[in-house]
């Protein structure tokens, strides 16, 4: 018999008669001639009960059952009689695939989330991270719906890269060279006998290789995993993590931030709309807040202010933050939560920082000082999405790169992309977990990935 999901199952307007499910058990408790089961597969956070009554063959089998035990049932689905549930299934077939020993870690209580990263092999089975795993897979669902939906032509950029897009280190290494006796030459090592003939790493971002998609195809986004090797032990820093982001050709810094704000509602709204059941429970036990949080996010339009106002209003407050602001400082997660939700209690748009602390490839505005820059934030999370419109004129492009240490030759391909008809385009990246921090209230990126990859472990 072909296997139904439960979250099918739950959703059927009437019943579906005999029904086979597969999964892991939740619970078990007996009464005098039936065993009761709590039976979830994964599908959604609700349970289905399952009743085993004596008659059954294999009943004393099915009597030692325990929690993390993997069956199939084959039986009647019928109405159940009890209030927290539609539905229910009398049993005719219990098939037992694995017996879970009594040592199986996830009994029924709530464990911390520092002892669930522990068992990253299993805590998915636990309701917090079924529901946060299957957000994020609605949420990839989402994110290739929305760029399609406007046109936008999804490409795959090098996870394998020379160059370094930010210009600030912190790159994974690659190569295929003996690390214990590597060439060398005049004493340093000789990268070209290396696999590429010179140094490689591990993407930071698609960003660069995007633009040069969007300026031949017009509307293209990249949906990816890039690395950093910053060895900073933070609830909100990874070596790995994935990057959504969206390169425009003919769009300004207006319409860049126009489309991060569609983005932004979008997702959100979409979440809202089709995980209700999960999202409830981050509703219930993780943040209190969440969904007033997100229902503003999709109705406030957001505001828009130049960096020099933020500066201006957190100079106005500043005893209140541990790290001082100033014009020409970076916006830190105090100061753009502040900004968010005790200011403006709203989304914002800061745009138009100095050019001081931004990479090379942000277009300078007409003042030299600024940049076509801007960073999205919002409540709990501070900064979401961080874009700019590209500098297209290459002048101005290799003064830029001369200014920041970078040697123009080295990025010859980019140049010539000024060079062969260039046009103004503007692009972002989003951080898909820290969307996932937003969408769920989770307050520790290690929560909203599978198998977290940070400095120390590799586990899993």
């Amino acid at each position: 018999m072909k296997r139904t999901k439960i979250k099918s199952l739950l959703s059927a307007e009437g019943s579906l008669g005999s029904v086979c499910l597969k999964g892991w058990i939740k619970t078990r408790r007996d009464a005098k001639s039936f065993s009761f089961i709590e039976l979830n597969d994964g599908s959604c956070l609700e349970n289905i009960q399952v009743i085993a009554d004596a008659n059954m063959d294999n009943y004393e089998t099915v009597k030692k059952l325990t929690t993390g035990s993997a069956v199939s049932v084959v039986g009647e689905m019928a109405s159940s009689p009890g209030k927290e549930q539609t539905w229910e299934i009398h049993a005719k077939e219990i098939e037992v695939f694995n017996f879970a020993p009594e040592d199986y870690p996830l009994q029924k209580k709530r464990h911390s989330d520092e002892f669930l990263r522990t068992i990253g092999h299993l805590r998915p089975r636990t309701n917090k991270y079924g529901a946060t795993f299957r957000i994020r897979s609605e949420l990839a669902f989402a994110v290739h719906q929305f760029f399609h939906s406007q046109g936008f032509i999804c490409i795959h950029t090098p996870i394998i890269t020379g160059s370094d897009c930010e210009g600030a280190g912190e790159l994974f290494q690659v190569t295929a060279l003996n690390l214990e006796n590597p060439p060398k030459n005049d004493g340093h090592v000789d990268y070209t006998r290396d696999f590429f003939g010179k140094p490689a790493n591990l993407t930071v971002s698609g960003q660069l290789e995007a633009e040069l998609m969007a300026l031949a195809l017009g509307d293209v986004y990249t949906f990816g995993p890039t690395f950093r090797a910053e060895d900073s032990n933070t609830s909100r820093h990874m070596a790995e993590f994935w990057m959504v982001e969206p390169e425009m050709a003919f769009c300004d810094l207006s319409g860049n931030m126009d489309h991060a704000e569609a983005f932004i509602k979008y997702i959100t709204d979409y979440i809202m709309t089709h995980c209700g059941s999960d999202l409830s429970l981050f509703a219930r036990f993780v943040d209190k807040m969440l969904m007033e949080t997100l229902e503003t996010i999709t109705s406030a339009e957001f505001i828009r202010i130049p960096y020099k106002k933020a500066i201006e209003i957190l100079v106005s407050v500043k005893n209140r933050f541990e790290y001082p602001v100033d014009f020409g400082r970076d916006l830190q997660t105090e100061h753009e939560r502040f900004l968010a939700e005790t200011y403006f209690k709203q989304p914002l748009i800061v745009y138009d920082y100095p050019k001081s602390i931004k990479p090379f490839y942000m277009r300078v505005n007409d003042d030299d000082q600024t940049v076509a820059a801007m960073d999205v934030i919002v409540p709990r999370i501070g900064e979401i999405i961080g874009g700019s419109q590209r500098e297209e004129r290459i002048d101005v492009l290799e003064q830029r790169m001369k200014e920041t240490g970078i040697n123009p030759s080295d990025y010859w391909w980019y140049l010539d992309s000024r060079k062969y008809g260039s046009v103004y385009h503007s692009g972002y990246g989003v951080g898909f977990e820290r969307l996932m921090m937003l969408l769920t209230g989770i307050s520790n990126v290690r929560d909203v990935i599978p198998f977290p990859r940070t400095p120390g472990n590799i586990e899993f």
